[in-house]
């Protein structure tokens, strides 16, 4: 895992978002892209989802007309350790960041 992408892609709070909630889950379902409520057009959505996968934060499954999303949560825990616990205390507080605008 590249620190510098993984950071990067965690920059962006809409990004953030779907990693926290990906991670809030202990079930570790797959999740359907459409699923998570991104403030974004579909191009700014499929341009987040590929720098969170190229960042190592997410695994993206393609199926029919659509995909899926999970977390490579052993990955992410072995690189990675406590983000995320961070990540799902932020979304868990409310403290939701403010959004970074739709690109």
């Amino acid at each position: 895992m590249d620190l510098g992408k993984v950071f990067g892609a965690l920059a962006d709070s809409s990004r953030r978002r779907v990693v926290a909630e990906l991670a809030a889950d202990p079930g570790d379902r797959e999740r359907a892209c459409g699923s998570f409520d991104l403030p974004v057009k579909k191009a700014a959505r499929t341009h987040h989802f590929r720098v969170l996968r190229e960042a190592g934060l997410i695994v993206q499954r393609d199926h029919g007309n659509g995909s899926a999303v999970s977390l490579p949560r052993q990955d992410i825990e072995r690189h990675l350790p406590g983000l995320l616990a961070l990540l799902t205390e932020e979304l868990e507080s409310g403290g939701e960041p403010e959004q970074d605008g739709a690109r």
